[in-house]
């Protein structure tokens, strides 16, 4: 199934020339998301794939906006918590909160200080693996919880942009690869 299923992912992906900037060449993933047998697919995938490695979390955890959408359907999927990282003001409740450093200033995420417990075993989800900049600040929301991060999950991963490394030692699974 899974390389099947790989190709019809690849060839749904959207290639965009110049986007956002001059000399990016943004990968579009909405053709995906209006396809909701390849949703489906790509879900069953990720779950193929965490089976394969022996991840077995008590939560998904998903920072906006993309990650929401396949961190959701794959914790629905399984039956366990879903964990929204958000920028800051948009969570009503108490939280935590991370900085990090992007090539050209700060950002921050936040998180529930409630939406995992100590002990807790967490993979995180999200569309795109580049510098990693946003999986290290969602591990690091999770450690402050004191939850353990067994895993990162991505559709697409680009190439030359040491995201890996960066968030080395927690393994990461990659349905796609991309050149930066």
């Amino acid at each position: 199934m899974s390389e099947d299923v790989t190709q019809k992912l690849r060839d749904a992906v959207r290639t965009v020339p110049d986007f956002p900037i001059e000399g990016i060449m943004f990968r579009d993933i909405t053709p995906v998301l209006s396809d909701g047998t390849l949703l489906s697919l790509t879900t069953q995938l990720f779950i193929e794939k965490m089976n394969e490695a022996g991840w077995k979390p008590d939560a998904i955890v998903g920072p906006e906006a993309r990650g929401f959408i396949f961190g959701a359907l794959l914790a629905a999927e399984l039956g366990i918590s879903f964990v929204p990282v958000r920028k800051p003001g948009k969570l009503p409740s108490s939280k935590m909160r991370v900085e990090y450093t992007l090539e050209y200033g700060t950002n921050s995420l936040e998180m529930h200080d409630d939406a995992l417990a100590p002990g807790d075993k967490a993979v995180i989800v999200d569309d795109l693996l580049a510098t990693g900049g946003t999986v290290n600040a969602c591990i690091d929301l999770c450690n402050q919880a004191g939850a353990e991060t067994i895993g990162a999950l991505f559709m697409i991963e680009l190439d030359g942009l040491n995201g890996r490394e960066a968030i080395s030692p927690i393994p990461a699974i990659s349905l796609l690869e991309f050149p930066a």
